[in-house]
């Protein structure tokens, strides 16, 4: 369960913006007609952002899980303008009444939003007050990192529970794909703050097909805090980065799950194309962003005339699958 530690933070954090407690303090997308009120960035305590336009057509339900100061509710509310088109869930009473303020301040500066766009709700992450299958968008930035192993299996779980088949789970957390030093993993404070509750990415992507989710893109990964001996009880240099995650609840495939992780395979045989039987054409000399899995099976084929890339980390869509 949530520590007491984790609430004393963001009750803090709630009363007190701190701009530091996380990296990001901008709006990572500039919309047209949207102002987003200088408090509500200053309490914009994530690591990345969830909101993205290509998920969010025909006006989805959504879930967004640990409101902060209301940022991201408020964008999802931009593509949502519907009375309880985006829910909001807290437990932390000071950081929920924060951003109800912050939204009825947003409300006057935006003539298109109505604070009724969004439902602010009472909920723990570990035992969502919602139905079963029932919402199409379920995010959270900066949350579950804080979760330990059981309890972010858990968190997972019940996201998984409640999205729709093929609705879609957005998450921004840090990873850290150096071992995390036991002092530090389990100083409670730390891990409130996003610093020391990282875990590998591929121990992330793991828990999220092990749940039943056939597709799994990383769309962006990048630095994000440095644990240093300097500042830190580390015998070692700890880099930790911060990633999006877009986990799809499709039907997962009898070969397993299709993982984007920004490959690329391009052909440049001498025929117009390359078909390699299993539904994957590449164009003469085209990109082609391909899975993990795919790339592999590419990679079997000890041809010439493919190129296949190293992971980059960063998927916008259009892949082989």
């Amino acid at each position: 369960m949530y520590h007491s530690t984790t609430h004393d933070v963001y009750r803090e954090a709630a009363l007190n913006p701190d701009k530091g407690l996380c990296c990001t303090t901008t709006p990572v997308w500039q919309l047209p007609d949207l102002k987003i009120p200088q408090l509500m960035l200053d309490m914009n305590y994530g690591c990345g952002s969830t909101v993205n336009p290509r998920d969010l057509t025909g006006s989805p339900s959504i879930l967004y899980v640990g409101v902060g100061g209301g940022m991201e509710v408020l964008q999802f509310a931009y593509f949502s303008r519907r009375a309880g088109a985006v829910i909001g869930l807290d437990v932390v009473d000071e950081m929920m009444s924060a951003c109800r303020r912050n939204l009825n301040e947003a409300e006057a500066l935006n003539p298109w939003f109505k604070s009724d766009f969004v439902d602010l709700r009472k909920g723990d992450a570990l035992k969502l007050p919602i139905a079963n299958e029932t919402i199409d968008i379920a995010a959270q930035n900066c949350l579950f990192n804080i979760f330990h192993d059981d309890d972010l299996r858990t968190a997972l779980s019940e996201m998984y529970r409640v999205l729709k088949p093929r609705g879609r789970l957005i998450l921004s957390d840090p990873v850290c794909d150096l071992k995390m030093p036991e002092n530090l993993k389990n100083d409670e404070r730390l891990r409130a703050m996003c610093l020391t509750g990282a875990i590998p990415l591929a121990d992330y992507i793991g828990r999220l097909t092990n749940l039943g989710f056939g597709t799994i893109e990383v769309r962006a990964k990048r630095p994000y805090r440095l644990l240093s001996p300097r500042h830190f009880a580390t015998d070692y240099l700890i880099p930790v980065e911060s990633v999006e995650i877009c986990a799809i609840k499709d039907p997962m495939p009898p070969d397993g799950p299709c993982v984007f992780t920004g490959r690329t395979a391009i052909y440049f045989g001498d025929e117009a194309f390359f078909n390699d039987g299993k539904g994957h054409t590449l164009g003469q000399n085209q990109p082609l962003a391909v899975c993990d899995k795919t790339a592999a099976a590419l990679s079997l084929l000890e041809r010439d005339d493919i190129w296949i890339s190293p992971s980059t980390y960063f998927y916008d869509g259009g892949g082989c699958c």
